[in-house]
């Protein structure tokens, strides 16, 4: 009876070690539960001690199997107590060594700061091809899309009607030259007539005016002498009156004749036949004037109404200078394409509108072409990003996975807005080693070269905190964490420079996915 009581009371104990076991791994993820089941333990096995001694009963020889079972019951029992033992020292240790954290140190660095971001590759030289006369075009060489070099051909013109616009051109030019020497030569004469007419005007008023003059005189000279050759036939009239009582008389005769005399005088006095005769030659010369003046009249008159005056002879100067320019050039730009229209540099065809067939209108677009010679990448960056960014910087471009070396050459003046409504900044890096391999329009990775310092105190971006008071690191001294406020500088994509608050070799906790307070315990592994 007391051999059953023992067997079953091994049993229970061998449940219990059991027991323990599922305790003690529990223990394992749980101190207070392992020091509570700790304590649970040790009073039960007491208590099983204490019982056992008091039922304790003469020994009887053990069956090998029970004993085999008992002793392999101690051993796990055994093993148990010391995992729960082990357990238990553990957390009593780390509840005095306070947290672990892992450690860097800050050294000395030479810092890159880069921008990276992303825009699209344009052409810095665009030209657009325009009709440059209104001539069939033969052939299109080239479709959108197509890269061309230098010296390519674009359009060819139809060689028969280039040829006859050039002769249109060349006549035209003749046409307008022989119009200008024309109205010229015609300005001139009527020029050289109006002088004419206005001196012999000038010379015939006062030739009619002096000969008028003096017609006027010899009439006054013809007057008084005839009225003095008949106040003398009055005389000679009156006295032979008086001596009518002695007509016999030798005066009265003498009378008689010099009478005759006076009347003979009165109608033919040389004087008179001179002056008169004299007067007729002077009417006729005034009567040649006059017609002469009136002819002069009539040719002022027509050359006022036909010559040019300064304003009008200056626009006939500047048409015809016009129409001589436009015919030149005309002439040039036919000689130009002559052999077609020819690539001014190596790019990409980007519009083509020119048919084959087709008479485009002078002036009328016809094809644009975008250089790959000079070439640049159109970024936006957000005012975060704008202080970093200054003209000169270097760059690397990522075109299609094909490096390029560019440099920043333009930063806008003025802010615009993206798609998501934030305000950004226009940018444009230069690429400094195109080639023909390089696709307008497409999205090209940049990397700006924005700062660098070398030598600097550095450590780890994530290393470095913030709050309201700003940046600041955690450092382990003697066991503890210490708050240092820090001044930062540049960073780069690992390294961030510290300008004021550490020292080469200072320890910083690298705090990623821990919150730590001033002062709180902590024990310091160095980071692998």
């Amino acid at each position: 009876m007391a051999e059953e009581i023992k067997s079953e009371k091994k049993e229970q104990e061998g449940t219990e070690m059991k027991e323990e076991l599922k305790t003690a791994d529990s223990v394992k993820n749980n101190v207070n539960t392992v020091n509570t089941a700790e304590t649970g333990n040790q009073t039960e096995q007491e208590g099983k001690k204490h019982k056992a001694k008091k039922e304790k009963a003469p020994k009887t020889p053990m069956d090998k199997k029970k004993k085999k079972k008992i002793i392999r019951r101690c051993v796990i029992g055994g093993v148990a107590a010391v995992i729960v033992l082990f357990i238990v020292s553990n957390s009593i240790a780390a509840k005095n060594a306070g947290a672990i954290v892992y450690t860097t140190t800050a050294t000395v660095e030479n810092i890159e700061q880069t921008l990276n971001t992303s825009g699209t590759v344009k052409s810095e030289e665009t030209k657009t091809y325009f009709a440059p006369v209104a001539v069939q075009i033969g052939s299109v060489d080239v479709a959108a899309g197509d890269s061309v070099k230098k010296g390519d051909s674009l359009i060819k013109y139809d060689a028969d009607a280039l040829e006859e616009a050039k002769q249109i051109a060349e006549l035209k030019l003749q046409a307008n030259e022989g119009g200008y020497e024309s109205s010229i030569h015609k300005d001139n004469k009527y020029i050289a007539e109006l002088g004419e007419a206005n001196v012999n005007l000038a010379v015939l008023e006062q030739q009619i005016e002096d000969s008028e003059n003096y017609v006027k005189e010899l009439q006054q000279k013809i007057n008084d002498k005839k009225t003095w050759l008949a106040h003398e036939g009055t005389l000679l009239q009156v006295s032979l009156l008086d001596w009518s009582d002695r007509p016999d008389s030798e005066e009265y005769l003498n009378l008689q004749k010099l009478i005759q005399f006076n009347s003979y005088e009165q109608q033919n006095n040389k004087d008179i036949l001179a002056w008169q005769k004299e007067v007729d030659i002077y009417e006729e010369k005034i009567a040649a004037y006059k017609e002469y003046r009136s002819e002069m009249k009539s040719q002022k008159s027509s050359s006022e109404g036909g010559y040019m005056d300064s304003g009008s002879r200056s626009q006939l100067e500047a048409n015809t200078q016009m129409e001589r320019i436009n015919g030149q050039e005309t002439l040039r730009d036919i000689q130009e394409v002559e052999n077609g229209i020819l690539a001014d540099f190596d790019g990409v065809v980007t519009e083509m509108e020119a048919v084959e067939g087709a008479i485009p209108q002078e002036g009328t677009k016809l094809i644009t072409v975008e250089s790959t010679e000079n070439v640049k990448v159109e970024i936006t960056v957000s005012k975060y990003d704008l202080e970093k960014i200054q003209i000169g910087q270097t760059a690397s471009i990522d075109i299609a996975n094909k490096k390029y070396e560019g440099k920043v050459t333009k930063i806008n003046r003025m802010a615009t807005t993206n798609a998501s409504g934030a305000a950004v900044v226009g940018a444009e890096i230069e690429i400094e080693n195109p080639d023909s391999e390089i696709y307008l329009g497409v999205e090209a990775r940049v990397e700006i070269n924005t700062a660098s310092v070398p030598g600097a105190v550095a450590v780890p971006v994530e290393v470095i905190n913030t709050d309201k008071d700003g940046d600041f690191v955690f450092v382990a001294e003697n066991g503890v964490a210490v708050k240092k406020r820090i001044t930062t500088g540049i960073s780069s994509d690992s390294y961030s420079e510290i300008k004021e608050g550490l020292s080469e070799g200072e320890t910083i906790i690298v705090t990623t996915g821990q919150e730590l307070e001033e002062g709180a315990p902590v024990t310091a592994i160095p980071q692998q």
